[in-house]
Parts: structure tokens; C-alpha cells; sequence
């Protein structure tokens, strides 16, 4: 007999440039597990990085379903870039390889997609950014996410991109105080591009704001990253 919709226990996989994540939620997306992280191999190969998952999952419970957060551009299941991991990536149809591995349901979407769905209150536009190995965005309307957008590389300032100053790179060569002030410029210059009704901010290095923000940006647990897995199976 199928299990009821709020039985159904969903493994959430963040897979970052630092590290993996892996937790288990409810059908109603309450986490029913410790979360459990390794870090990141290096290089970070589909194989690598496919043995970290499978290893944390052998460990962390039974699950029905599995639904994945990957630090690039997704498309059907497959990756298409992963600056912060390794060329292999591209091209690589991870929800398929998973799904079979596994014989049960997998969806793959970006990372940034996944803590959106974590992060927003379904109502106007909604924009969310990551701050960790890479600078993730997603975009979403009245609750529906906007697909295929990827401002990480698009060009900013002086030719380089809001990933150069803001990733982790640019932390470590700018350092804290003047990232900080890269970041206050760079939220003025989203605003006038998404022209968005609330922002929010998560991953790991959001814990470095140090400067006020405005009063419709909002700083968000990286754990929404794991938390809105649930969410890739309402649609």
C-alpha cells in the first residue's frame, strides 16, 4: 500500500563546494534526523562526491525519496556547470544516476533553489543569494520559481563577477570589512535589476554580515538549504 503524502520521508542533500549535507525530513519537511555533514572531496569528481552521498545516506536512515540541492545550473535532472566542483560535472544526469542507484524517486535543482524554497513566504518577488564557496541565486514569483537564473558569473564590476568579490575568494582576498561593503553595493544593484518585493541571504558565510541591512533583507539559516527539499515534489 502507498504510503499518505505526510508519511513520506524525503533525504535532503546539499551538496556544496566545502561540504555535503544530508538530512531527513518529514512530509511536511520537519527535519526526523540529525543532520550529518562530510567535507567536500577534492578534486570533487561525480564519483568522489557520489561516494560521499552514498556513505552518509547508508547511515542517516530509510527514505523513500531523495531530493538534491547541486551548487550549478540544473536542467532536467542533469548538471550543467559546477564551477566550484569539477569539469566532469557538466553534462553529468545526476538525478538519473542516483534514481537508479538507489530504485527510488530523486530530483535534482540548484542549491540556491532549494533554500529559496526553505527561505520565502510565497507572496510577490522574491529574491534569494548565497554566500559560501560560490555566490548562489534564485528567483521566485507568488511561490513559483523562476528558472535558469544564475547571476554568480554575471558580470559586476571591472569585469569581474558578483562570485569573484562575493564567494570565498573574494572574502579572503578583500577581507571581512571591505566584503562587507561589497555586499551593502551589491544588494543596491540587484534591487534595481529584480526590483524585488524581499531578500534573502543564506549560506555559510552569511554569519559574516556584519553591516545592517535594509529592512526588506532578511539573513537566513543555511539549514533552509536542506529544509525546502520537500518542496521539489509539490510540482
Amino acid at each position: 500500500m502507498a504510503k499518505k503524502p505526510e508519511d513520506v520521508i524525503t533525504l535532503a542533500i546539499d551538496i556544496g563546494g566545502t561540504g555535503i549535507k544530508e538530512l531527513l525530513l518529514d512530509g511536511k519537511g520537519k527535519p526526523i534526523s540529525e543532520r550529518e555533514r562530510e567535507d567536500t572531496p577534492q578534486p570533487a569528481t561525480p564519483t568522489a562526491v557520489l561516494n560521499i552521498i552514498d556513505s552518509i545516506a547508508a547511515r542517516i536512515g530509510e527514505f523513500d525519496r531523495a531530493s538534491v540541492g547541486f551548487p550549478g545550473v540544473v536542467k532536467r535532472g542533469a548538471t550543467l556547470t559546477a564551477h566550484n566542483l569539477h569539469p566532469k560535472w557538466v553534462g553529468f544526469d545526476l538525478e538519473k544516476v542516483l534514481s537508479r542507484h538507489w530504485k527510488k524517486p530523486v530530483r535534482v535543482a540548484n542549491d540556491a533553489a532549494v533554500q529559496g524554497y526553505g527561505a520565502i513566504q510565497g507572496k510577490g518577488v522574491e529574491l534569494v543569494i548565497t554566500l559560501g564557496t560560490g555566490f548562489g541565486s534564485s528567483l521566485f514569483t507568488n511561490g513559483y520559481l523562476v528558472p535558469g537564473l544564475e547571476l554568480a558569473h554575471h558580470p559586476w564590476r571591472k569585469d569581474k563577477t558578483y562570485e569573484d568579490y562575493l564567494g570565498k575568494q573574494g572574502l579572503e582576498k578583500y577581507g571581512r570589512k571591505r566584503w562587507n561593503k561589497l555586499l551593502l553595493k551589491a544588494i543596491e544593484r540587484i534591487e534595481a535589476l529584480f526590483n524585488y518585493d524581499h531578500l534573502y541571504i543564506g549560506g555559510g558565510n552569511a554569519l559574516k554580515i556584519d553591516s545592517p541591512l535594509p529592512k526588506h533583507v532578511t539573513r537566513v539559516p543555511n539549514e533552509d538549504g536542506l529544509l525546502g527539499g520537500v518542496a521539489l515534489w509539490r510540482y
